[in-house]
């Protein structure tokens, strides 16, 4: 059982509203003033029906402390170091109740407590996306009124080690057109829905990070029984300890990676006497995507190069040179020589240039660029790149820059991600913004995470099964209900069958959700934007989760169909569904979306029929192995099963 004393060393900000902030000065009062209970107990908080509720915080060593809810009342003893937790016995749903703490002649009473389900919602930018910036969000904003859902916002908070010290990292407050606007609209959406057919209060928690990597989100615990991770854990440790020690560890293991993958790095294209006259221009601004028409999908390695010439004068000093903003990550030279690299998509590079590294006439600037997901390039403002040098004279680098491929992010094995930044590192999220809740009770969590694991489908696997296990274990319940929403149609359509990224790590989420029964699968495939990794339609996300967090309870039946068997008859090949899932193709008299594949691992669009609960694929060969549907980053496929939902986008073998 993992206590829910937080005892590691803890370096970083903490990112938290001005409300936390408040609660949090008030801990570091006096004692004979401090709060009893931890900062996660507070005025209109949502208590977990159904199962003992676990409750503690910090009063005089060795001090009896006596707590109550309604006219229930338990015992506690504070430790050595003042720690104490109680359990309150399992709770129906109800309230307004008053939560009481006593020890000595100190007393806290919390009011307006409710005991209902409690849901933690969690992931990268879509489930961060607010209500504010939903579709009709001026009418669900209005709207907003129902005070039996309360709302608890985790601010962004980084660290590479637990705090030491219990701190407050929200607030629960009632659901207002105030309190809504800013919070998670999958979540918010989710719980209105569930509020509406349960008709119990709801307390739903947020903690997202736009961009954050699933490995940000484990315990240290966690990423240790993985395995292969140590060489990050141990830089972890030493920035922890002494972020100059902890950053030169980091860069050398940068720059060997480099060494060894990057073609451009063996072939020298950072050194002055590459030959660059073939290289083809590239703005100084915007992403490559969307400005290069021969990276308009392009995720890895690409090299940038600019020559800059300088007058002895200037060449003898100093000077810093500013890049802006690099997606994703960069190692940068100047005239042979490293001067530094980075992570992460929006974080600004700057880099001192020491005295003597410049000279007169020639300069150049090389920027290798590893883009793994999303936009990619030197994005930022073109006027923002610049070369400063000691005297305060600046030197513009908005134009005259070259591209040149190196390397697909495919051919590419992992790169490392320094793992002591937010939302790309490793441990700090959980740290920052999971481990501070302590083991609060919960039904269930709510993740909608993935885009920016799409290079390593295969190990997400891994992270999303350790993710299950280790946020069961923080919040104390094996029973814990685990919804992921797959991720939604994003990028260009195929016209022909393709091996994509993100149709392989939505398979993985299939089948990491398929393998326990406490485990939930919204399919978004049809809900998505092609153009838009943020699609705004986030009530429809909400619904598909509720729908599966009653399904798990029993209420409704399957509603997204997924195949029961894949089979080869004397017809061709039967893709069987459940009986209850109600197959219909909209818009044709024919299910769209469906792929045969060879053992040459070849794969083509078959023609399809519906019967019944089945999907017979007619045109099957001999050497076909496997069925893929819905398989594209962008995929066109119409077949439905009940509540309008569409069937969940699979690979399977052929039996």
């Amino acid at each position: 059982m993992r206590s829910f004393l937080l005892t590691a060393v803890a370096m970083g900000v903490l990112a938290t509203s001005a409300p936390a902030l408040a609660l949090a000065e008030a801990q570091m009062q006096a004692p004979d003033s401090a709060p009893l209970f931890d900062a996660m107990f507070q005025d209109h908080a949502v208590l977990q029906r159904g199962r003992p509720v676990n409750v503690w915080g910090r009063a005089a060593p060795g001090a009896a402390v006596s707590v109550s809810l309604g006219q229930t009342q338990v015992q506690a003893t504070a430790g050595p170091d003042g720690a104490w937790r109680a359990a309150l016995p399992t709770l129906t749903a109800g309230g307004p109740y008053v939560l009481t703490a006593q020890s000595g002649g100190a007393i806290q009473t919390l009011s307006d407590v409710m005991v209902g389900d409690v849901w933690l919602c969690s992931g990268q930018s879509n489930m961060e996306f607010a209500v504010r910036q939903a579709s009709n969000a001026e009418s669900e904003i209005a709207n907003a009124n129902d005070a039996k859902i309360r709302l608890f916002l985790v601010g962004r908070s980084s660290l590479p080690a637990p705090s030491s010290t219990p701190h407050s990292v929200g607030q629960w407050r009632t659901t207002s057109p105030q309190s809504v606007r800013d919070f998670s609209a999958a979540c918010y959406f989710m719980g209105r829905d569930l509020r509406r057919t349960e008709d119990v209060p709801v307390g739903l928690i947020a903690a997202s990070w736009g961009g954050s990597i699933i490995e940000d989100w484990l315990s240290r615990s966690a990423v240790e029984k993985l395995g292969g991770h140590q060489e990050a854990l141990n830089a972890l440790d030493a920035y922890a300890r002494d972020p100059l020690r902890g950053d030169a560890i980091w860069r050398q293991v940068t720059q060997d990676w480099w060494r060894a993958n990057d073609p451009g790095t063996k072939q020298g294209w950072h050194l002055p006497r590459t030959n660059d006259a073939d290289w083809a221009p590239i703005p100084a601004e915007g992403f490559w995507e969307s400005t290069v028409p021969g990276l308009a999908t392009f995720d890895g390695i690409v090299w940038l190069r600019k020559e800059v010439e300088l007058t002895a004068a200037q060449a003898r000093q100093g000077a810093t040179l500013e890049l802006g903003p690099v997606d994703d990550a960069d190692v940068t030279w100047v005239n042979g020589e490293y001067v530094g690299g980075q992570q992460g998509w929006d974080s600004p590079r700057t880099y001192a240039i020491p005295a003597g590294a410049l000279k007169a006439g020639r300069n150049l600037i090389a920027v290798g660029v590893l883009d793994t997901n999303g936009g990619g390039g030197a994005w930022g403002p073109a006027a923002n790149k610049r070369l400063v040098l000691a005297d305060g004279t600046a030197v513009a680098l908005s134009s005259g820059w070259r591209h040149r491929v190196a390397a697909p992010l495919g051919d590419l094995p992992n790169p490392p991600r320094t793992p002591w930044i937010g939302g790309s590192g490793t441990t700090t999220l959980y740290n920052g913004m999971i481990a501070p809740l302590g083991a609060y009770g919960l039904k269930g969590m709510a993740w909608y995470q993935g885009e920016s694991n799409i290079g390593d489908y295969v190990g997400y696997r891994r992270l999303l099964r350790a993710l299950f296990a280790d946020w069961r274990a923080q919040f104390e319940n094996p029973e814990m209900r685990m919804l992921v929403v797959q991720l939604a149609n994003f990028g260009p359509a195929a016209s022909q069958p393709t091996n994509s990224y993100w149709a392989a790590l939505r398979e993985s989420q299939r089948t990491v959700v398929n393998e326990g029964p406490l485990a939930g699968l919204a399919v978004a495939i049809d809900i998505g934007d092609r153009y838009d990794i943020h699609p705004t339609n986030k009530l429809e996300v909400g619904r598909r989760l509720a729908l599966e967090a009653r399904r798990l309870d029993g209420q409704v039946q399957p509603v997204s169909p997924q195949p029961v068997a894949v089979t080869r008859a004397a017809d061709g090949v039967h893709v069987r569904y459940a009986a209850s899932a109600q197959l219909v193709a909209h818009g044709s008299n024919r299910p769209v979306g469906f792929e045969l594949c060879g053992s040459d691992n070849a794969c083509r669009f078959v023609d399809a029929t519906l019967a019944a609960d089945e999907v017979v694929l007619a045109s099957a060969m001999a050497t076909d192995l496997k069925v893929r549907f819905c398989w594209a980053d962008s995929p066109v496929c119409n077949l439905y099963g009940p509540a309008g939902l569409p069937a969940v986008p699979f690979e399977a073998e052929i039996r």
